[in-house]
């Protein structure tokens, strides 16, 4: 009985957890029609800029109801117009249309199953510890496990990785996306 009520709540947890929403995104129909727009009024001087944005907005009174309604039922509870507007004058109005060349990826170099095991297995006891943070889990990690870290620095640089700065942010990254995959996998 007490594991079926830990195993709800957990997952009620983890419910509400998804349904948190940090970034409200407009729908891409209307951040077309903004972007259009901003780009009309690209090199208006502000006061002229804020004149057609409010015949934009009473022409096109019924999608931007729409898009006040469907914001408003997500839970955005700032002022729905101003943020449209803000997106068009600061956003948009600068964005270029131009498309950037991708850089060139270098090939993936992945961390020995030792050191992953590691890391997981110091995670898990650290997430024992409320206190508890991936920056000093870090820390106290590097200085337990110097054979470990000396084997994966090797491993790295005969990887074709040699700068020391760029080993050691991997390290760090991958410590902190076993953080985030141990924390998770804790909640579940």
């Amino acid at each position: 009985m007490t594991s079926e009520i830990i195993n709800t709540n957990r997952r009620d947890d983890k419910e509400s957890r998804r349904h948190n929403i940090y970034r409200f995104k407009f729908t891409t129909e209307f951040m077309d029609m903004l972007y259009q727009f901003s780009k009309i009024h690209q090199y208006d001087e502000r006061p002229i800029f804020k004149e057609e944005w409010n015949k934009w907005v009473e022409e096109n009174d019924e999608k931007v109801s729409e898009e006040v309604k469907r914001l408003d039922s997500l839970g955005y509870d700032g002022d729905i117009i101003d943020k449209m507007f803000k997106s068009a004058r600061y956003y948009f109005r600068k964005k270029s249309t131009s498309k950037k060349e991708p850089k060139q990826r270098r090939m993936y170099v992945s961390c020995k199953k030792d050191i992953l095991d590691a890391m997981d297995y110091h995670i898990e006891r650290g997430l024992q510890n409320p206190d508890y943070k991936p920056s000093d889990g870090f820390d106290d990690f590097c200085s337990n496990n110097k054979d470990i870290l000396k084997d994966e620095i090797q491993h790295l640089i005969e990887s074709q990785i040699k700068d020391t700065k760029e080993i050691m942010s991997k390290v760090k990254k991958t410590y902190k996306n076993r953080y985030f995959i141990v924390s998770n996998r804790e909640v579940n």
